[in-house]
């Protein structure tokens, strides 16, 4: 062999060179197939707004379950003119679309597809697969954790958790105790000094006595500033397309089920999204 390339010279090596380009070929067809069949398949299921046709897609990329049934919207289809979201969750990226036309695009992070379990409860972080409908736009939205997150993070960090709720009190270990004194926990020390704790910060819950404290809904205590970012597109039931305080996770799966952007691409996309916009997510 070695001795061909010597001394049959040029005719080897071009045959070599043309066996490289044609795989290189090759590969470039297959990949833009893909990316044509991926395109008809989502128009398909954009224009004839057919849940069956979804059922296809999804049973191509090997996905067998839905998260989210109940908020699969039964509403008519616009003209093909319409303009629509769509969110690939294996491809981790979203397209902003008017018929065929793709008018803006950009990457996103999902759903980790995680399980947790807490006592009887069970969570799997899942981005939901269905159409869905912009609901409400939101300009520097608030997150408000379920109770899942504090003990997500007690697991996390080898704590307890303790409830709290109004006209309650927690003791601090320390002769003083925490309670809900309008929208403010409180933390009144053994001295009888009093604190406001603030509102609510990611990785920073209040904790006393071992436990990581879960605080009533209404407090700021259960509300985070900044999480998700500057602009959240609310889907309902807790879920929606919003910017992240951790841009480093867009591309990824990583989050609890909504579907993450960096804050620039969510306020470009918030701009021109108008509320009642279908958003088919597979």
């Amino acid at each position: 062999m070695v001795d061909a390339f010597r001394f049959g010279g040029r005719n080897a090596w071009l045959l070599v060179g043309g066996f490289t380009v044609a795989a290189a070929i090759s590969a470039v067809l297959v990949t833009r197939t893909a990316e044509l069949r991926y395109e008809r398949d989502v128009n398909r299921m954009v224009f004839n707004d057919n849940v069956g046709v979804l059922e296809e897609v999804r049973a191509k990329i090997g996905s067998t379950t839905d998260s989210l049934k109940d908020l699969l919207s039964s509403a008519p289809v616009a003209a093909a003119g319409q303009r629509y979201i769509v969110v690939s969750i294996a491809e981790r990226k979203l397209w902003f679309k008017e018929g065929n036309k793709t008018l803006f695009q950009a990457p996103v992070a999902t759903g980790s597809g995680k399980e947790f379990v807490s006592g009887t409860n069970r969570y799997r972080f899942l981005t939901p697969r269905g159409r869905l409908v912009v609901r409400l736009k939101e300009v520097d939205p608030a997150w408000v954790p379920p109770d899942w997150h504090y003990q997500e993070q007690a697991r996390k960090r080898g704590l307890g958790v303790v409830r709290l709720a109004r006209g309650e009190s927690v003791p601090t270990g320390d002769g003083g105790m925490i309670y809900v004194s309008g929208s403010e926990l409180v933390r009144r020390s053994a001295g009888g000094s009093l604190a406001s704790l603030g509102g609510g910060r990611e990785d920073r819950e209040v904790v006393a006595g071992g436990n990581i404290i879960i605080p009533p809904f209404g407090t700021n205590a259960r509300r985070y500033e900044g999480v998700l970012g500057t602009r959240r597109l609310n889907l309902g039931d807790g879920y929606g397309i919003h910017g992240t305080n951790k841009p480093e996770t867009v591309g990824q799966a990583v989050s609890h089920g909504c579907v993450r952007m960096r804050n620039e691409d969510i306020e470009r996309l918030f701009e021109i999204v108008s509320v009642g916009t279908p958003v088919y997510i597979y």
